[in-house]
């Protein structure tokens, strides 16, 4: 976010930004929600709404989830929030308590970890490198002391935008259903995946874990701030007692507009941005190789290429201020994501139009051939 802001103070002093920082889409919501934006507006009171979400809402999600992942998918598993992060919150709140041990990779999303330790967790991050296609797997939990109260994944990830085999993810499933442990699968960039790597969901083999899911990445709906949960029915009442004090209901209108992201017509709108976020990988990843960033983590799916740049800086942090500075070209240095090896990584987003990769990258050269 430091880059976010950094990027528009540039903006407005060069007008020349290029950003390959936003983890987000640059296109707007399908031509489907907008027209429901505005129906919706004539015709809807846009109060409040049960806690939970609107029952049509809940059974576009499942009906999505059921055909996606061919698992049974009822609306009573659905819970409506503001955001995923917004069910993050609600989540750890509802199922840990101050000490718990809850686990994740690293690099990882930075919001678990902070939103964690800000609720007395004890975080506990794997060292996920090259050797587990920058995944948990079921040897590295083996080898904790102790299994933790919660394990979270992220499948595709942020910010390596690898996808974990669908054996493995299995596996942890049932590692995590045997052990007492409550499997939290991040899988908000599912839809956006790369050549035959395909996606699975948890509740494909565990419907004891929890499925994180959102309209702002594949639905390209960021700033609506809509998420939900496919959640245990033993955590329901809680999330509802919780959210109903915290929020007391997500977005009226997102709600009703996002009704129609689940349609025909709005996934072969968003299957199209997918398209291009392929054709600009290639361009990236050939891009990258030939100015020699060649150490990078898979990109099997997400919008992102996490590369290590360690033969250009040891400070990926003031690298990214200085190429913002010189090129205008917006970058996410490492740190954030992880906090051990962060400072030689930097994550490249490829979610922009396809002339500004080709853009970036000539900008970038003379800062990537040093």
């Amino acid at each position: 976010m430091d880059v976010f802001k950094a990027a528009a103070v540039r903006t407005r002093t060069h007008g020349d930004v290029l950003s390959l920082a936003a983890g987000q889409p640059s296109t707007s919501a399908p031509i489907p929600v907008l027209q429901a934006t505005r129906d919706a507006l004539d015709a809807h009171l846009l109060g409040y709404t049960e806690t939970l979400g609107i029952l049509p809402l809940r059974e576009a999600i499942a009906a999505y989830h059921a055909h996606e992942a061919a698992v049974p998918v009822h609306a009573d598993d659905v819970v409506v929030t503001t955001g995923s992060s917004g069910a993050f919150t609600l989540l750890f709140l509802a199922a840990f308590d101050v000490g718990d041990t809850v686990v994740m990779a690293r690099p990882g999303y930075p919001a678990y970890r902070n939103t964690l330790t800000a609720l007395g967790c004890r975080v506990v991050e794997l060292d996920c490198g090259a050797e587990s296609r920058f995944q948990p797997t079921v040897a590295m939990l083996d080898a904790l002391p102790e299994a933790p109260k919660g394990l979270i994944v992220a499948s595709p990830a942020n910010p390596t935008g690898t996808i974990i085999d669908a054996a493995e993810l299995a596996a942890i499933a049932r590692w995590c259903e045997s052990h007492g442990t409550l499997l939290i699968s991040d899988e908000i960039y599912h839809g956006i995946s790369y050549g035959d790597v395909r996606t699975s969901s948890a509740w494909e083999t565990s419907r004891e874990s929890v499925v994180i899911g959102s309209v702002s990445k594949y639905f390209s709906m960021t700033g609506w701030r809509l998420g939900w949960m496919l959640l245990p029915a033993y955590l329901h009442r809680a999330v509802e007692r919780l959210a109903s004090n915290m929020t007391v209901c997500p977005p009226a209108i997102s709600q009703v507009a996002a009704i129609a992201a689940f349609t025909a017509e709005s996934r072969a709108e968003l299957d199209g941005h997918v398209r291009r976020y392929g054709v600009n990988r290639r361009i990236l990843l050939d891009g990258l190789a030939d100015l020699g960033v060649t150490d990078l983590a898979p990109a099997d799916g997400a919008f992102y290429a996490y590369a290590d740049i360690g033969h250009l800086t040891q400070d990926s942090r003031a690298w990214c201020e200085q190429v913002l500075a010189t090129t205008g070209v917006a970058l996410a240095p490492g740190v954030d994501f992880d906090t051990v090896h962060g400072h030689h990584t930097v994550r490249f987003s490829f979610a922009g139009a396809t002339a500004d990769m080709h853009a970036a990258l000539e900008r970038l050269a003379p800062e990537l051939k040093r």
